[in-house]
């Protein structure tokens, strides 16, 4: 098993720790389990060339290493994952029926990259 970089775990935390400081769900987001990784192939293909990041479930997929990614970004995928870990089909559904520029999602994820910005 790979284990998470210091690095991984400071940007985890940083991320984790503007999210808690908002209220969208119950629970906090939990990172126990949360990986970064740079994969920069995958955002070559046709889908995912369009982003700099993306969550699936407990993954942070990145386009750029960590070292050049902004705290903005990975809050804002943290979101994601805390989404995820609320209410996974929900989430997803929002996508399939209501696209992507105005989903809900996308915009709490925003305000929550906005808040790491701050």
């Amino acid at each position: 098993m790979i284990r998470r970089t210091e690095q991984e775990r400071a940007a985890l935390t940083r991320a984790k720790a503007t999210l808690d400081q908002l209220d969208f769900y119950p629970k906090p987001v939990k990172i126990d389990h949360v990986r970064i990784l740079h994969v920069p192939w995958l955002f070559k293909l046709p889908w995912f060339n369009r982003f700099d990041g993306y969550e699936m479930g407990p993954l942070i997929l990145l386009k750029h290493p960590l070292s050049d990614t902004s705290p903005s970004l990975i809050a804002h995928e943290l979101c994601h994952v805390w989404q995820d870990q609320d209410h996974r089909l929900k989430m997803w559904w929002s996508y399939v029926r209501g696209g992507y520029a105005n989903n809900p999602h996308e915009v709490e994820a925003r305000h929550a990259g906005a808040a790491a910005a701050a």
